[in-house]
């Protein structure tokens, strides 16, 4: 029995852990194009920890959640996206969220991250924020509801 709890806590931790990266945003903690960890494990907190920083969001403060293989414009109009990510030609991935800071002005995070990898950490995020994730295409709807 004692077994089975700690494969089942092991389980659940692996699940609220996704990889990504932060393609870029308006949280001056974070550097374009590094890679980190999404983590919803925590149950008030969306986080992502990152080698060259880290963010904390309040689910409550997210105000949008978008998945696909683009960044929408609105999002855009809020990040200043690096040049690599401009040039890349590969189907990537993105994971959007908008939110609302201390002081109620809007912000914005984008992450890409491994489709195949995602679908728990979607599903997380709809049930801690309320909201319905908004699919930007076909195959991101298919790899996130699977």
């Amino acid at each position: 029995m004692r077994l089975c709890l700690s494969i089942l806590f092991i389980s659940a931790g692996a699940i609220a852990q996704t990889r990504a990266e932060y393609v870029g945003g308006t949280e001056p903690a974070l550097e374009s194009g590094r890679e980190g960890v999404i983590d919803t494990g925590d149950s008030q907190y969306f986080a992502f920890y990152g080698k060259s920083g880290r963010v904390r969001l309040a689910y409550d403060r997210i105000n949008l959640l978008e998945y696909g293989q683009k960044v929408d414009r609105r999002l855009i109009e809020a990040i200043v996206i690096s040049p690599m990510f401009l040039l890349a030609k590969k189907r990537k991935h993105y994971l959007s969220l908008g939110y609302t800071d201390d002081e109620g002005k809007q912000q914005a995070l984008v992450f890409r991250v491994n489709k195949n990898g995602i679908r728990a950490t979607l599903v997380i995020l709809e049930a801690r924020t309320g909201l319905k994730i908004q699919y930007q295409d076909l195959e991101a709807r298919k790899a996130g509801k699977g």
